[in-house]
């Protein structure tokens, strides 16, 4: 039993509701916070009338980069980009072009994915020259306004190199010691900013070694970005691994798309999952196409954390995205070919929990005792749900109403 305090001095009673798509509706009480077996004695009660519909947690973007959003803004037309460096340069040249300031652009987006039913971020945010730490302090000013309503995780995110561009170094490690951000991020080590990649002409030590040094020095999760596929992801994937484990970093390094990993199968899948569990390193993945999704299955059948997330939203590099994790269930759903509805409800879960233990934050699985955070929707089941995506009439964060029929609250 969860047992209310006397400090709770109010309760929300979200009456007829479908926890997780139930048949039989039932009441939802949010006190201080919590969902609570019954309403505190003495407490000042208010009434949400939930008119049958389904009650689901809210969702985790795992991975999301609002920095470069162009959300909202009038139609920016892209030109054609291959490979990193040139997404990069497309970049700056959006930025460059772009009026409304970074912080508000920012807060645009992510007011608009709290409408969509989302309670947590994870926003890598590029620290380079070109930009210096503006959009650090963009994010951090737009975590301040949005409140309550969203947890905000900051991740200084060297987008450009650490060796191929001077000063990235130096910037990176001035954001680690603002105490600004929440995470340190790193880049395709061997790769992009290695001596393997195209046009590299830089020199220093290794990205690794600069930012395990920073996340050492200043007690700072890891959340390293790895495109490269094949030996040159692999290689650094198990040097990060052992890294991990030396520095007693376990649990609280990630690596996000780690696209070298779905070309494996059988045996050597169930080695790379099993030294990846032991060193306890979480994989995010954003499903953008059916080859380079994570198998995230059989990843989870070794203990490996998995979260899911938006990746870019109307940036540089693609004119799509919605900030929206319920659709982006929906796209791992049809990136994975899931027909059951046990393959579907463990899509929308790795949007739910599995951004939630990446993150560090308690499960919202709408027991007594989690975070009271839910959304109302109107649908059959949880699996129609992920099919259908329908409207998030209702968003309750900490068991206050922040979003309603499409419109943030704050």
């Amino acid at each position: 039993m969860t047992t209310p305090t006397s400090a709770d001095t109010t309760a929300t009673v979200f009456r007829d509701v479908r926890p997780h798509g139930s048949a039989a509706p039932v009441e939802l009480i949010a006190a201080g916070g919590l969902l609570v077996d019954r309403v505190p004695e003495g407490a000042r009660v208010e009434v949400v009338e939930g008119r049958g519909r389904i009650a689901l947690p809210t969702l985790v973007d795992a991975h999301i980069h609002p920095d470069k959003t162009a959300w909202g803004e009038p139609w920016y037309s892209r030109r054609p980009a291959r490979g990193l460096p040139e997404y990069v340069r497309g970049d700056v040249e959006l930025y460059e072009h772009q009026r409304t300031p970074l912080a508000e652009r920012a807060e645009r987006l992510l007011a608009h994915a709290v409408t969509r039913g989302t309670r947590a971020v994870r926003a890598h945010v590029d620290v380079a020259p070109a930009y210096g730490l503006a959009g650090v302090e963009g994010l951090v000013a737009a975590r301040e306004r949005l409140g309550a309503a969203l947890d905000v995780q900051v991740v200084a995110f060297p987008q450009h190199g650490v060796r191929r561009t001077p000063g990235a170094g130096a910037l990176l490690a001035e954001a680690a010691a603002s105490g600004l951000i929440d995470a340190v991020g790193g880049i395709d080590p061997a790769g992009f900013d290695g001596a393997g990649g195209e046009g590299f002409a830089g020199e220093g030590p290794s990205q690794l070694d600069q930012v395990f040094g920073l996340a050492e020095r200043y007690g700072l999760p890891l959340d390293i970005h790895l495109h490269d596929t094949g030996e040159r992801g692999l290689a650094p994937l198990h040097d990060i691994a052992a890294r991990t484990k030396a520095a007693g970093l376990q649990g609280r390094v990630v690596v996000s798309h780690a696209f070298c990993v779905p070309e494996l199968s059988g045996g050597p899948l169930d080695a790379l999952a099993e030294l990846l569990a032991g060193a306890g390193i979480g994989l995010t993945t954003v499903a953008p196409s059916a080859h380079q999704v994570l198998p995230f299955r059989e990843l989870a059948a070794h203990g490996v954390r998995v979260g899911l997330g938006s990746d870019g939203v109307r940036d540089s590099w693609s004119p799509f995205g919605n900030a929206d994790m319920l659709h982006r269930a929906h796209l791992l759903g049809w990136t994975t070919d899931a027909r059951t509805d046990v393959e579907l409800t463990e899509c929308f879960a790795l949007a739910a929990g599995g951004g939630a233990d990446l993150l560090g934050l308690p499960a919202a699985d709408l027991a007594p005792g989690s975070p009271a955070d839910f959304m109302l929707v109107t649908g059959e089941c949880l699996p129609q749900v992920v099919v259908d995506l329908p409207e998030r009439e209702l968003v309750v964060r900490a068991g206050r109403v922040v979003a309603r029929d499409g419109r943030f609250l704050g």
